[in-house]
């Protein structure tokens, strides 16, 4: 209890190098004490092999090793933060905790619980904006006010890009602020309730050549032509600073696709009733069928529909969906199939392994035609014109639904396009209306 300490508590930003939170911590005056706490609030529900509690734990285990190397221990925990602060306040004289900002409904909520512990002990909690490079209420109107549309919102986005580019955090220069100890660091073999599996998760290292080409590549899922980041941007084991400022050099079409994520990061922060309800609301007036036999046909990839098949075995064989897939499968879910896109939100939200609440539920609602700015409720893609367009030679295709070529070897398709595309034109057409049924 001697040991006057500020707590560096590391969430989604997993790494040494550019990190704000860390730096302000490590230059607080007072040794720093890093911690990680595996949250049982966001553990709970998760499946046994989750390959994304895989990747915490290897990635813990990376980076406490570089904290050990700098003399200080990562001090790993389990449970809810409010108790675990509890347990490093009997511990430690806790003068400042620093972490990163986060921007879903329950992180915010977890946050205001830490901070109301932290000043019943004198301590301050400081929160730096790590996983955004422009903060959600950086970018608004000229009233205030959020914006709605992205168009605007990009235009706004880089003109403040431009202006005040970000500065880097050069924290791994100040890491002689740890706490120093004998302690050698103990990895963790995993965590109690989850399986520990080999698994091949996507490089850190930014590819230059890919994102240099990323306009010319990226709706063509038999190539490799997307930069699959999107683990690292999840979990901060990646600068996302470092990264737009590599795009901006590189590729204006990667960009527009870290803006994109920094859209959906704003929507969410302005309007959190998006995590259950529809941007627009009468969209929630929508009466979808929902049909069993239909969801469990699109949820193993047995619709008949081979770029739809494809894009779901893909998910569930490696975590990863191309992105123009996803947008054919979500849009096929919703309209053909008029499945809530709740349903297909949350079938996403388990599989992916570049999950992010704000840019899952902005894909999903752009595809349903709920959300803001999204695709209308009109615009019904054609998996047929889709495939010709975007996997002219069936590459794509063949790879996860082989027997799509084979006579008699494909499943039927569970729904004629034509007859789906009016019926769900209708049904949209009713609700948008305010008919009841």
């Amino acid at each position: 209890m001697d040991q006057e300490v500020s707590i560096w508590w590391i969430r989604r930003d997993l790494r040494l190098d550019d990190n704000q939170s860390l730096m302000s911590a490590l230059t607080s005056g007072y040794p720093v004490v890093p911690i990680f706490i595996f949250d049982d609030e966001i553990l709970e529900g998760l499946d046994p092999k989750d390959h994304r509690v895989e990747f915490l734990v290897r990635e813990i285990n990376r980076l406490g090793q570089e904290i050990r190397q700098a003399g200080a221990t990562l001090e790993i925990f389990r449970g809810h933060p409010a108790e675990i602060f509890k347990k490093l306040h009997s511990r430690y004289r806790i003068k400042s905790v620093y972490a990163g900002r986060d921007y879903e409904p329950y992180a915010i909520q977890r946050d205001k619980m830490v901070e109301v512990l932290l000043s019943d002990i004198g301590a301050t909690m400081y929160l730096s904006d790590d996983h955004m490079i422009m903060p959600p209420d950086s970018v608004v109107k000229s009233d205030g006010s959020p914006y709605t549309v992205f168009t605007p919102y990009k235009n706004r986005w880089i003109d403040q890009y431009k202006q005040h580019p970000p500065k880097l955090s050069d924290s791994k220069q100040y890491l002689s602020a740890l706490l120093k100890n004998d302690v050698e660091f103990q990895e963790i073999s995993g965590l109690e309730g989850f399986d520990r599996h080999s698994f091949d998760f996507p490089s850190r290292e930014f590819d230059r050549y890919l994102i240099s080409d990323y306009d010319k590549t990226r709706d063509v899922p038999s190539v490799n032509g997307t930069s699959r980041l999107g683990i690292h941007l999840r979990f901060g084991t990646i600068s996302v600073r470092k990264l737009a400022s590599m795009a901006g050099q590189t590729n204006q079409t990667f960009l527009n696709e870290l803006i994109w994520r920094e859209f959906y990061q704003m929507v969410l922060f302005f309007y959190p009733s998006v995590v259950t309800r529809s941007f627009k609301a009468q969209y929630d007036r929508i009466a979808w069928l929902n049909r069993e036999r239909d969801i469990d046909l699109w949820c193993v990839g047995r619709t008949g529909y081979p770029i739809v098949d494809a894009g779901i075995r893909e998910l569930l064989a490696t975590g990863f969906m191309h992105n123009r897939v996803r947008m054919i499968t979500a849009s096929f879910l919703t309209k053909h199939l008029l499945v809530d896109w709740r349903v297909g939100e949350a079938f996403f939200a388990r599989h992916l392994l570049d999950y992010e609440l704000a840019s899952n539920n902005g894909g999903w609602q752009w595809a349903a035609g709920t959300g803001c700015d999204a695709a209308p409720y009109f615009r019904v893609f054609n998996p047929d014109l889709q495939t010709k367009k975007f996997d002219p030679d069936n590459k794509y295709i063949l790879r996860w639904v082989p027997e799509s070529v084979s006579p008699g070897g494909y499943v039927p398709r569970v729904v004629d396009h034509a007859m789906a595309r009016e019926r769900a034109l209708k049904t949209y057409s009713k609700a948008l209306k305010g008919h009841d049924e």
